[in-house]
């Protein structure tokens, strides 16, 4: 696939249907406990056309003015900075003078006074300046590595199980949600009842191939290092935010579910359901040091995930594939990096921590589906597709038979994102050097081990036998479902 020169340096610093009708997530008031941000606005200063560019080709056209904007803010911000050295060193001086003094002092107080209420206003107008321009700083997307297309289209990097000169093929009746129905292991019509469209039931095998997929999730990772947690689907709104789930523009929609507060707590932080347990573990370490010498911290979760899913419904979201709530497992690490020297700092090792760990959550994603026998492809994804925090990702999607006359039937079933330190700076997670000097941003990095539906879904469709009506479960699957081969008649 064909990939444009890039035209500015393009690496590194760098609901739908809400349970309740309150204003958008960024809006809503944070903790006292929340951790301080720090949007780095001497970078965006230095590095404005940079900062542009970015914006126009993570499809942020929005935001294409914002770097400039803050530039001038800073500027401004430092004039006033200059404006208030000369009365605060005078009163100083005066304070100094009333101290010394036991005759009258009343034509120095006087000079206080005065100044004071000039010092007062000039600070008045840098605090309003900082907020504002911190609110937009913050509100630009991350950076975009060097490997990342920008020409709008992913770049192929390899397959799984699949050889495109001779494709396997399947049967037309391979879609799961047909084959689930017809073996009496999904139920979407009694969901559609209790809970809307872009729910499910999950029956008899399918349920035990949900936690089959969950626990052989877990033990890949957890033989790769990667220590567990059961992280909470609750989250405050800010901290989804700060992890980059945000819109792009004023007038898209979120995908986040906000949690409706009682009227005694209006005014209060609001609370969110997590679209991912990468909110939830990004926050673990929220206001607080990792030691440099524990790094990297690698974890996976097992979590439930709720998203409000835009798109209207219809035959690409028929089934598992787009749904409102699901189990998945996710990983989540936080990395070293060299400390800032100013300006942009040298992309090969700015992110050779991250990247290693990046490329490890890839393997673990490889290992898992190639283990799955399921036909997959590897994709590069381009900066118009990456959210607010990814400074680069790689999704990986399976053959879905059922999807063959859309997007040629292939679907994505995971995703790996470095964020630098996006999410980091937003959450003041700070890495506590050896000499204890220094306290730099970590980086962050988060990978899908298993997102269930989707895959459950693969494995239902290529696992699919026609003429025998059954599906054949995975063979490492099997420990986890009592020795079950397959499912169907006996």
């Amino acid at each position: 696939m064909s990939r444009k020169t890039v035209e500015a340096r393009s690496f590194l610093p760098l609901c739908r249907r809400p349970y309740s009708s309150t204003a958008r997530l960024c809006q809503h008031p944070r903790p006292a406990t929340a951790p301080k941000q720090h949007p780095h606005l001497a970078q965006i200063r230095d590095n404005v056309e940079l900062y542009e560019h970015n914006a126009v080709v993570r499809n942020y056209h929005g935001h294409k003015d914002i770097p400039r904007k803050v530039a001038e803010n800073v500027r401004k911000m430092t004039t006033l900075d200059h404006r208030l050295n000369g009365p605060r060193h005078t009163l100083k001086e005066l304070q100094k003078q009333m101290n010394a003094t036991a005759a009258d002092k009343s034509e120095i107080i006087a000079q206080m006074r005065e100044l004071r209420a000039g010092v007062s206003t000039l600070e008045d107008q840098r605090e309003k300046l900082d907020a504002e321009t911190r609110a937009m700083a913050l509100s630009l997307p991350n950076l975009t590595s060097s490997e990342t297309p920008t020409d709008g289209e992913p770049r192929l990097r390899t397959y799984i199980n699949y050889d495109p000169e001779s494709p396997p093929k399947y049967s037309n009746s391979a879609d799961h949600s047909v084959i689930g129905e017809r073996l009496g292991i999904l139920d979407f019509s009694s969901a559609s009842v209790a809970s809307g469209w872009g729910f499910y039931y999950l029956l008899k095998e399918a349920a035990l191939l949900e936690q089959a997929l969950v626990q052989y999730a877990l033990s890949v990772a957890m033989k790769h290092g990667w220590s567990v947690v059961a992280p909470p689907s609750l989250v405050y709104s800010h901290v989804a935010v700060a992890c980059g789930f945000q819109p792009r523009d004023q007038n898209d929609e979120q995908q986040i579910w906000q949690v409706a507060q009682p009227a005694k707590d209006a005014g209060k932080p609001t609370r969110s359901l997590a679209a991912t347990a990468e909110i939830s573990l990004a926050g673990m370490h929220a206001g607080k040091s990792l030691p440099e010498n524990q790094l990297p911290v690698k974890l996976v979760g097992s979590s439930r995930c709720f998203r409000a899913e835009a798109g209207a419904r219809g035959v690409d979201t028929k089934g598992l594939y787009r749904v409102h709530e699901f189990t998945k497992v996710e990983m989540f690490a936080w990395t070293d990096c060299p400390a800032p020297t100013g300006g942009l700092p040298e992309e090969s090792s700015w992110v050779q921590s991250s990247t290693q760990v990046f490329d490890e959550m890839v393997g673990i994603q490889v290992e898992i589906l190639s283990s799955l026998g399921l036909p997959c492809r590897i994709l590069e994804m381009p900066s118009s597709d990456l959210g607010a925090s990814a400074y680069r990702k790689i999704d990986i999607e399976a053959m879905f038979p059922s999807r063959k006359k859309r997007d040629g039937g292939w679907g994505e079933v995971t995703s790996a994102s470095i964020c630098t330190d996006y999410q980091s700076r937003k959450l003041d997670t700070r890495i506590l050097e050896m000499s204890g000097s220094k306290k730099k941003f970590a980086h962050t990095v988060n990978g899908t081990a298993m997102a269930i539906p989707r895959v459950l879904a693969a494995v239902l469709e290529n696992g699919w036998r026609e003429e025998d009506g059954c599906v054949i479960i995975p063979e490492v699957l099997r420990a986890y479902m009592g020795g079950m081969e397959k499912i169907g008649p006996r």
